[in-house]
Order: C-alpha cells, then structure tokens, then sequence
C-alpha cells in the first residue's frame, strides 16, 4: 500500500519501551534508528507523490529500508 508508515514504533510495538532505551543507550543504534525514520518518511512522500524518480531509484531506497530494518530488529531481539 503506497504512503504506508513503516516507522519501527509502528511495526514493532511491542518493543516500544526497548527501542527507546536503545535510543538513548546505544549510539550506533539510534543513528540507525534515525536514519531508518528518515528513509521510511522519504519514500512515504515519494510513493505519495506519485514516486518522481525512477522504479530503480525507488527499488533502492526500499532495500537500504528493508536492510536498516533487518539490522535494528536484530538488535532489539538481543535485548529481549
């Protein structure tokens, strides 16, 4: 579904109360975290916007997306 949030507070719920201690514990998380916010709002507009770049453009910002999240998921599972 286009414009569909994919923020990690909204796709992992449950881990709501980890992801923000991991936010203020661990640097290389957050920095993640913000990155992986950013690339989710960006392809929202983008996919909003009718997508004005091309279908490879596009393609690659969903997978460094799909990576970013692949990476922190991981990390939150640690903590558990």
């Amino acid at each position: 579904m286009l414009g569909e949030d994919h923020s990690l507070t909204n796709d992992f719920p449950e881990y709501l109360r980890t992801i923000a201690e991991l936010n203020e514990s661990d640097t290389e998380f957050a920095k993640k975290a913000d990155k992986y916010d950013k690339l989710d709002k960006e392809i929202r507009v983008l996919e909003l916007k009718d997508a004005p770049i091309s279908d490879e453009q596009m393609h690659q910002l969903k997978h460094e997306r799909t990576e970013l999240k692949d990476w922190l998921y991981e990390r939150l599972q640690q903590e558990q």
